[in-house]
C-alpha cells in the first residue's frame, strides 16, 4: 500500500481506517525506520486534516503540530503535541466545539495527546513564561487550516527566541545540567533513558534550539546520524514493548536489537553509546561557545566605559580589543579560556604535538578547542614506533592530571586521535560492561582508573608505570576469553609501541595480567595459609611490582563503582600485601597449625567447656583501614562452644536472622590443657567478622539465646528466613544465573578449597553450611566476597580427621553443593 493509498483510506474510513493504516505502516518490515517516522507523521497529518475539515472550522483557525510531531519525527508511541491556533475573531463556543471534534477521536484511539488552544498572543505569552513551551513552538508546523497564521506565529516566536537568547540560553543550559544530574549519562548507563539522559534526544533538541538562536552552533559532523540512531532505537523499543517508554531496560535489549537487525544487545548498546557520546561532545562544545559569546557581549559595555569610547589605548587598528595568547608549551597557547595551537605550530612536522597539547590542556585544567583538535586530527604527522621519549612523557603527564584528564581525552577520542595513537583502543571504545557493579563503559573505566591512580602516584616508585598500567589494565576486554590473559599480550605490544624498555614492558604486562590478583586473593582465600601468600609472591616476583599492583588494585576498584571498594576490602588487601612483602624479603610465613589460641579464645573455650553452652564476645569498637577512613570494616564476633554437628549453619543462620553480613569466618578446634580444670573434649572457636546491613548491632545476649535455640532445634531457621523473604519479595527483573561451585586450585596443605558463586541472598552461608554438614566435611574457614548481587564464598574444608579431600571426593562435594543451592 502506498502512502497515497493510505491517505485515501484514512479519509474514507475515519478513525478506524486511520488505526488500520497506522498498524499496517508500523509493521512494514521493508520500510527503514526514518522514512517510517515521516510516513507516520504524514498519515497522522492527513487524518487530523480530515477531522479538521469535517468539523467545518471558522476562519482564522489552524491546527499546528509542535515538538517532535512538528519535526515529523513521530515514533510508534509518541505523544501528539497539538496546538489549536486562532486569531480571536471566532466565537469561543465554536472554538471549543472544534477542539472537542479534534481531541476526542484521538483519545478514542488511545493515543497520548498534549493539547492547547491559544491565540498567537497567548502562545507568545505562554512561551515567555515557560521555556519548554517556547522550545516546542520553535518546531511549529501547520497541519490544517490557516497556514499564514502559523507562519506569522513561527516568525514571531523565532524572533522572540533570538532577541531573548542572552536570558533564555542560560536557563536552557541550567535545565540541561539539572536533567543530566538526575538522569545520568546515557553513554555509560546499562539501562539508559534514550530521551532524558545526558547525550539523549533532549540534548539533541537543545542543540537545535541553540542553533536557532544564531548565537552559536553545534559541530555538525555525525550529529544528525547520532540523533537518528537514538530515534531508531526508541522506535524499536516502542514496537517491541507496546508501550510509550524511553528507558532501554535490560530485558528489552535483545528484542530491540533484533527489531533493528543488529547482532545482539551489546551491539545495540555500543551503537547507542556512540550516538550519545557524539551528542554529549557536541553539547559540551556548544555550551562552551555560548558561554564565551555571552561573556564577550557582557564585557563590551564595561570595556567601552573603561576606554571612554570606541577608540583609545588597548585596542587594535580594527577597533577590537587585543587577543591575549598565553604560552603553555611548544606550539600550544591559551586563548579565551581554551587551549589552541600557536600561530607558529606546524602539526605536519611535529608528531608529538597532539600529546603535548593534550597534556598542556589537562595540566592547566582547560578545554582544548574544537578547531585545534580537528586540525591535529587532520594534519598531525604520525608518531614513529617506538615513540620518542617526549611522547611517552607527555602521555604520562596527560594521565597524571587527575579529573582534568577526562574532558581532554574525550575531545581527542571524538576526533579519532586516541585510536590512532593506541590502535587496540578501538576494541574497548564504547564497549558496555554488563555488570551493575561497573559504572562506566570499558574505555571510560580505563581513563577513570588512571584518574584515580593519579592521586596514588606518591605511593609508588614508578608513577609512570602505575598510570600506564591503569590505562591498559582492562584492554583485553575487547577480546574473547580471560581479559587478563588477552590484556597481557596487548599490554606488551602497546608498552613496546609507547617506547618503554624491556624491563618496564615486562612489569606492565605482569601488572595487567595480575591486576585482580590481590583483591581476589584477599577476599576469597585464607591469608593464614602459607600456600596463599607464596602463590601471590611467586606471581608478583618483586617488591616494586607488588607496590605497583597494590596502588593499581585500589585505583581499579575506586573507578569501578561504590560497591567495589570499602575499608574492609582495603584492610584485607593491605594485610595480604604486608605478608607477601615479607615473603619477598625472605621471611617464612607463619605456620597456622603451630599458632596457639589467643588469651581471649582460650578464656571463652574454658567457659564453654565448663558450662556446656555457647559463649560469645562481640567487640563493637569498629576497626578502620586508615585513620581518616570513617567506614567501619566490621566488628569481631568470637563464639566458643563444645564441638558438635551443625555449628556452621546454626551460627550463619542466626546472623542472617539478625541481618548481620558475614565478611569472614575462621573455625578451629581447640584442645585445652588439662591443668585448666575445664573438663575434656575439643571446643570449637569461631572468629567472625560481621557488619550490620543497616541499623545498630544486636546485643550479644540475644545472639547467644537464638544460637542455643538453633542448636537444640527449637528455632527453625530455614522457616524464619523463608518468612522474611516472603514478606519482602524481590523485585521482578532478570532471572539470576544458576549457582556454580568449583574446586579451586589453591595448592593448600591445610584444606581443600571450594568456591561458591551464587546470587547473594539472606541466609546463603546458612544454606551452604547445611549442605556441607550433610556431606560430613569439616569447615576450617570461610571467606565471603560480595559485589552487587553476586556472592563469591570460598570455603576451606577437610575430612573430619583434618585431612584433605581426594580429588574425586572434592568434585563430588562441589556437585552436591551446587545441586543443594539451586
Amino acid at each position: 500500500m502506498t502512502s497515497l493509498e493510505v491517505s485515501e483510506e484514512t479519509e474514507d474510513s475515519g478513525p478506524g481506517g486511520y488505526a488500520a493504516a497506522r498498524l499496517l505502516l508500523l509493521h512494514e518490515k521493508e520500510r527503514s525506520v526514518p522514512p517510517r517516522r515521516a510516513a507516520l507523521a504524514r498519515l497522522t497529518d492527513d487524518w487530523l486534516a480530515a477531522l479538521f475539515a469535517a468539523a467545518a472550522p471558522p476562519r482564522g483557525v489552524a491546527l499546528v503540530a509542535v515538538g517532535g510531531y512538528g519535526r515529523a519525527e513521530l515514533s510508534p508511541r509518541s505523544d501528539l503535541d497539538l496546538l489549536l491556533l486562532h486569531d480571536g475573531s471566532a466565537d469561543k463556543a465554536a472554538i471549543a466545539a472544534l477542539a472537542d471534534r479534534l481531541w476526542y477521536p484521538v483519545w478514542d484511539l488511545g493515543l497520548a495527546l498534549d493539547h492547547s488552544v491559544r491565540t498567537a498572543a497567548e502562545a507568545r505569552a505562554t512561551a515567555a513564561e515557560d521555556l519548554k513551551v517556547h522550545l516546542g513552538l520553535l518546531d511549529a508546523r501547520p497541519v490544517a487550516g490557516d497556514h499564514g497564521l502559523v507562519a506569522a506565529l513561527r516568525t514571531t516566536v523565532l524572533a522572540d527566541w533570538r532577541n531573548q537568547a542572552p536570558e533564555r540560553l542560560p536557563e536552557l543550559h541550567a535545565l540541561c545540567r539539572e536533567r543530566a544530574e538526575r538522569m545520568g549519562e546515557l553513554q555509560f548507563l546499562l539501562e539508559p533513558d534514550l530521551k532524558e539522559a545526558r547525550g539523549g534526544l533532549r540534548d539533541a533538541q537543545a542543540l537545535r534550539a541553540v542553533a536557532a538562536s544564531w548565537l552559536a552552533d553545534a559541530p555538525r559532523e555525525g550529529l544528525d546520524g547520532a540523533r537518528r540512531r537514538l530515534l531508531d532505537a526508541r522506535d524499536a523499543l516502542h514496537l517491541t514493548t507496546g508501550r510509550a517508554t524511553d528507558r532501554l531496560a535490560l530485558q528489552e535489549q535483545d528484542a530491540v536489537a533484533a527489531e533493528l537487525g543488529l547482532l545482539d544487545a551489546d551491539t545495540l548498546l555500543r551503537e547507542v553509546y556512540e550516538a550519545a557520546r557524539t551528542i554529549s561532545y557536541a553539547t559540551d562544545v556548544t555550551w562552551r561557545e555560548v558561554n564565551r559569546v555571552l561573556k564577550a557581549r557582557s564585557a563590551r559595555p564595561r570595556l567601552r566605559a573603561l576606554l571612554g569610547g570606541r577608540g583609545g589605548a588597548g585596542r587594535t587598528a580594527t577597533g577590537k580589543p587585543p587577543v591575549e595568547r598565553t604560552p603553555l608549551a611548544e606550539g600550544v597557547v591559551e586563548m579565551d579560556g581554551e587551549v589552541v595551537l600557536a600561530l607558529s605550530a606546524r602539526p605536519e612536522r611535529d608528531p608529538v604535538l597532539p600529546l603535548r597539547a593534550a597534556a598542556a590542556a589537562a595540566q592547566s585544567a582547560l578545554p582544548i578547542s574544537l578547531h585545534a583538535v580537528r586540525r591535529l586530527a587532520a594534519t598531525a604527522a604520525p608518531l614513529p614506533v617506538p615513540w620518542p621519549a617526549e611522547a611517552r612523557e607527555e602521555l604520562v603527564t596527560l594521565l597524571g592530571a587527575g579529573e582534568a584528564t577526562v574532558p581532554v581525552w574525550e575531545a581527542l577520542e571524538a576526533e579519532g586521535i586516541i585510536t590512532r595513537l593506541l590502535p587496540d583502543w578501538e576494541r574497548v571504545r564504547c564497549r558496555p560492561q554488563r555488570n551493575p557493579v561497573h559504572t562506566w563503559t570499558v574505555d571510560r573505566h580505563l581513563v577513570e582508573t588512571a584518574v584515580r591512580a593519579a592521586s596514588l602516584t606518591r605511593r609508588v616508585g614508578r608513577p609512570d608505570l602505575l598510570l600506564v598500567a591503569a590505562l591498559l589494565h582492562d584492554i583485553g576486554k575487547g577480546w574473547p576469553g580471560d581479559h587478563s590473559v588477552a590484556g597481557e599480550t596487548i599490554a606488551r605490544d602497546l608498552a613496546t609501541r609507547i617506547g618503554f624498555d624491556r624491563t618496564d614492558v615486562a612489569t606492565l604486562a605482569t601488572a595487567v595480567r595480575h591486576h585482580l590478583l590481590l583483591v581476589e586473593t584477599a577476599t576469597r582465600r585464607d591469608l593464614d595459609d602459607p600456600a596463599t601468600v607464596r602463590a601471590v609472591a611467586t606471581a608478583v616476583g618483586s617488591v616494586g611490582t607488588l607496590e605497583l599492583l597494590h596502588a593499581l588494585t585500589e585505583a581499579d576498584a575506586l573507578a569501578t563503582g561504590p560497591a567495589a571498594w570499602s575499608a574492609w576490602r582495603a584492610s584485607l588487601v593491605a594485610d595480604l600485601v604486608k605478608r607477601v612483602a615479607g615473603v619477598l624479603a625472605g621471611e617464612a610465613p607463619p605456620d597456622p597449625e603451630a599458632a596457639a589460641p589467643s588469651a581471649e579464645q582460650e578464656r571463652l573455650a574454658v567457659e564453654a567447656l565448663r558450662t556446656g553452652e555457647p559463649v560469645l564476645a562481640l567487640h563493637t569498637e569498629p576497626v578502620v583501614a586508615e585513620p581518616e577512613e570513617p567506614e567501619p570494616v566490621g566488628v569481631e564476633l568470637v563464639i566458643a562452644l563444645p564441638d558438635q554437628p551443625g555449628v556452621l549453619p546454626a551460627v550463619a543462620g542466626v546472623l542472617a536472622l539478625h541481618r548481620l553480613t558475614v565478611r569472614a569466618a575462621d573455625l578451629r578446634a581447640v584442645e585445652l590443657p588439662l591443668d585448666l580444670g575445664a573438663g575434656s573434649g575439643p571446643v570449637l572457636v569461631l572468629d567472625w567478622r560481621v557488619a550490620a546491613e543497616y541499623g545498630s548491632l544486636p546485643e550479644a545476649a540475644r545472639l547467644r539465646a537464638d544460637l542455643v535455640r538453633a542448636l537444640d532445634g527449637s528455632l527453625d531457621i530455614p522457616a524464619r528466613l523463608a518468612e522474611r523473604e516472603a514478606a519482602y519479595p524481590r523485585r521482578r527483573g532478570l532471572t539470576a544465573p544458576p549457582p556454580r561451585v568449583t574446586v579451586a586450585a589453591a595448592d593448600s596443605r591445610l584444606a581443600t578449597v571450594i568456591e561458591v558463586r551464587a546470587q547473594d541472598a539472606p541466609g546463603l552461608l546458612h544454606r551452604i553450611g547445611r549442605a556441607l554438614e550433610g556431606a560430613a566435611v569439616r569447615v576450617r574457614s570461610a571467606h565471603v566476597s560480595t559485589l552487587g548481587a553476586n556472592a563469591v564464598d570460598t570455603l576451606y574444608v577437610t575430612r573430619p580427621d583434618g585431612s584433605l579431600l581426594p580429588d574425586e571426593e572434592a568434585i563430588d562435594l562441589a556437585r552436591a553443593l551446587e545441586s543443594a543451592l539451586r
